[in-house]
């Protein structure tokens, strides 16, 4: 592979950190080299994470009609029998799409990428090693480690892909479970859950801990559960997994309590692990912890070696492809010297379930554990002539008001198109608004983020005019 050749700076990993920070390199006049393992670029986000699994809500909201149903009842279908080939195909297209969007962009902006597995000689220096076996150095004045995560599999969990996946092998499923049991209720788990259980799979959620979703206000948690409930999902909380078997005819969960599941697959999606392995970072003397997750500056992305960046899934919570986006930019603005204002105080999170969560700002939790008093108001979304237009029976907007200085501390929503509406509350957060915003503007009507006028003035009729 010819003589050793140095990069300004050289990503490992081309998923949203990965790439951000690449073509944000190119952007500054610095030459970037990014370097994946994979088949294709565009990392563990295109091709078994974000952009899969919401293609997959997508395309089974759209096929079984699921947002008619509270017109039609629920026994409506657009299509009577939905395959796994109809899921597939649309799947197949996104990412095709993706990568060529991907491929075009490092084209755009001079950005080289490579397929190999790297491993750190030093803290300037790199090897590649291709599947063939080509070995190559490189060196780099700046790294940045996006190698992003992979399903945590504990050794005493057998996993076959017959009966019992991880959730990147639910996406080579060759056909639909007839009844399903999700193993953790993080994020991954309930929006696979809540997918199939659309489907009108029969689903059974199994979480060891008594709570969910623990970073999300308490009352759209509680929405969420009684929403799952109603539609015939069993959810087992508290119920640690004593044993996971594969029968010729089953797969069988045995709880601590000693209950017993049988269904037909097994999603074991209970957390995830860095895919640090191979790295060599031990070479350069930067530590992992135990779920192979790497320490880093919250605001400049360093490792514990100053120019060896890390970002994304990699470096733990909040694991967005949103926020990674963010992480890679930063850490390449910091690399080159470049400036950059203090981020804004809060981000969106978004939970593609069914239905949608999306939280932005602090939660009912957060503002009283502060001691600030405060206002709620509320919207329900079939308060709203768009929700009845729409046939949504169910989902509502909060937001937390200060009522000192009436400002907009926290807004939450669950229901269809929570992650769409949230920016409303992220702007008017981010920007220092107040209720009075949602009392004084016009919203379009008729439109579910008209919830925020309703909610508005749900608040302002118990706080008064400022």
């Amino acid at each position: 592979m010819g003589d050793m050749q140095d990069y300004d700076m050289l990503v490992i990993g081309s998923g949203p950190s990965g790439r951000r920070a690449a073509v944000q390199s190119a952007k500054l006049g610095k030459s970037a080299l990014v370097v994946d393992r994979g088949r294709r670029l565009g990392g563990v986000s295109v091709h078994t994470g974000t952009i899969p699994s919401k293609t997959l809500r997508e395309t089974v909201l759209n096929l079984s009609g699921w947002r008619e149903r509270g017109f039609y009842g629920r026994g409506y279908r657009v299509k009577q029998d939905i395959s796994i080939g109809d899921l597939i195909e649309r799947l197949h297209k996104t990412l095709d799409h993706e990568v060529e969007v991907l491929q075009h962009q490092f084209m755009r902006n001079t950005v080289k990428s490579a397929r190999a597995t790297v491993k750190f000689l030093g803290p300037n220096k790199a090897s590649l090693t291709t599947e063939g076996g080509e070995y190559s150095e490189v060196g780099f004045a700046n790294a940045l480690i996006a190698v992003g995560t992979r399903p945590h599999r504990p050794a005493e969990v057998p996993f076959d892909k017959t009966r019992i996946f991880d959730s990147d092998e639910m996406l080579e499923l060759d056909r639909l479970p007839r009844t399903l049991t999700v193993i953790g209720a993080g994020v991954i788990g309930v929006e696979y859950a809540t997918i199939f259980s659309a489907l009108d799979v029969p689903v059974t959620l199994v979480e060891p801990r008594n709570t969910i979703l623990d970073f999300v206000d308490r009352e759209i948690v509680d929405d969420f559960i009684h929403q799952m409930r109603d539609r015939g999902m069993t959810i087992r909380l508290g119920s640690a997994v004593k044993e996971i078997a594969s029968r010729p005819d089953y797969a069988e969960v045995v709880l601590a309590d000693g209950r017993t599941i049988r269904s037909e697959m097994v999603l074991y999606a209970a957390g995830r692990s860095g895919n640090v392995g191979s790295l060599g970072l031990e070479t350069v003397g930067i530590e992992v912890d135990g779920r192979g997750r790497l320490k880093v500056d919250p605001h400049t992305f360093q490792t514990s070696v100053s120019n060896i960046y890390a970002a994304g899934d990699v470096i733990g919570f909040p694991s967005l492809a949103s926020t990674s986006m963010e992480q890679g930019r930063v850490a390449a603005c910091h690399a080159f010297g470049v400036p950059l204002p203090p981020p804004p105080e809060t981000f969106p999170y978004g939970i593609y379930a069914v239905p949608e969560i999306s939280t932005v700002g602090q939660s009912e939790e957060q503002v009283r554990e502060s001691g600030i008093a405060y206002e709620v108001g509320v919207a329900r979304f079939r308060e709203t002539s768009r929700g009845h237009i729409m046939g949504v029976s169910s989902g509502f907007l909060k937001l937390l008001f200060s009522i000192e200085t009436r400002r907009l501390l926290g807004a939450h929503i669950v229901g269809e198109g929570a992650t769409e509406l949230i920016h409303i509350g992220q702007a008017v957060i981010n920007l220092g608004g107040t209720v009075d915003f949602f009392v004084n503007n016009t919203f379009n009507y008729p439109t579910l983020a008209e919830a925020y006028k309703i909610a508005g003035l749900d608040a302002w009729n118990r706080m008064g005019q400022g």
